[in-house]
């Protein structure tokens, strides 16, 4: 089938799950790796796209609207995920994400590869297999770049196989794909056109899914934490659901904080995309990718129209993004 005879809804939604994805990464990288006091302290209450701050320990100087490696890794995923016909070979896989650090590294970026990535990366140069490699990856880097993947596969049955074939390389534990199952499964429901409460029920059940695949590493359950968050957040003012996201679920690169955060977030401010990334960008922590995964799954709910168009534009303009194109050939997939 053709790509141009998809629901026109379903192609906005999944324009609109990558350029949620990118206009909260950009949201959050002036703040990332930062406390939530720093982050007060510097920039006072984060409502707009901001320019890293000099002293910004990730990304010093970069202009508004910059996009960081969430964006630049889910588009790596998307682009072989399109080349590949929806399969990704886990060695290819490797091998670009070397190639993305080396580029940043040349271009003087301290935006490098997270931790579970690196030292997968290095047992795979040191001859270990993909499917070992990863044994150790519990932090969020997988569910960072996974929205592709919920584009690409609709629910149920395919898809935590899906990611799991675009996780193990680097993140091959129950706790690592039941988070990057939790992001694809939400964003695959939007753009089927499920309400947002469905799409976090599905989230819940290919996390519960998720967590039964790779090495067992101990962690909370992500799926019960999801639920637990989901049913603390409702009916929270703004203030209150700072803290208890920030100091409570959390905001680091485990998975089962940052996730987490994220869908607590959408729970509780789903109707409301901006004031949902821009808390994500003040809370300190990971918030690039707390705000691209929430950005992700409300913009597969809402659609690219249902974003702010002025702070959208400004990401495209400043990171030269083309994203139509990317979720044609994602739809593509999904639809044969």
């Amino acid at each position: 089938m053709a790509v141009d005879l998809v629901d026109p809804g379903a192609r906005d939604r999944a324009v609109g799950a990558l350029a949620g994805l990118a206009l909260g990464d950009a949201l959050g990288m002036p703040t990332q790796s930062m406390s939530r006091a720093a982050v007060a302290a510097r920039y006072g209450t984060i409502d707009r796209l901001l320019a890293g701050a000099p002293d910004q320990p990730i990304a010093p100087g970069l202009p508004a609207g910059t996009v960081t490696d969430d964006t630049g890794q889910a588009l790596l995923l998307a682009r072989l995920l399109i080349e590949g016909a929806g399969h990704v070979d886990a060695m290819a896989f490797a091998h670009a994400l070397d190639r993305w650090e080396a580029d940043m590294v040349r271009r003087g970026s301290a935006d490098l590869l997270g931790p579970s990535t690196k030292r997968a990366l290095q047992r795979l140069h040191a001859g270990e297999s993909p499917d070992e490699a990863g044994r150790d990856g519990t932090t969020n880097g997988a569910a960072m770049r996974v929205t592709p993947v919920g584009i690409a596969v609709p629910l149920p049955d395919a898809l935590v196989d899906a990611v799991v074939a675009a996780s193990r390389v680097t993140h091959n534990t129950g706790i690592g794909i039941a988070a990057a199952a939790a992001v694809a499964a939400a964003v695959s429901a939007g753009v089927g056109g499920a309400d947002l409460p469905d799409a976090l029920d599905e989230a819940e059940r290919a996390a519960a899914a998720g967590a039964c695949r790779g090495h067992w590493r101990a962690g909370g359950d992500v799926a019960a934490r999801i639920r637990w968050a989901r049913g603390w957040v409702r009916g929270m003012d703004r203030a209150t659901l700072a803290d208890a996201v920030s100091g409570v679920i959390g905001t680091s690169v485990a998975a089962q904080e940052s996730v987490v955060a994220a869908f607590a977030l959408v729970e509780a401010r789903g109707d409301d995309p901006l004031g949902a990334l821009t808390l994500a960008a003040g809370m300190g922590g990971d918030t690039d990718t707390v705000a691209a995964m929430c950005g992700a799954v409300l913009g597969a709910h809402h659609g690219a129209a249902g974003l702010p168009a002025d702070l959208l534009d400004t990401v495209v303009r400043v990171n030269r993004l083309d994203l139509a194109p990317v979720a044609d050939g994602l739809l593509a997939l999904r639809l044969r």
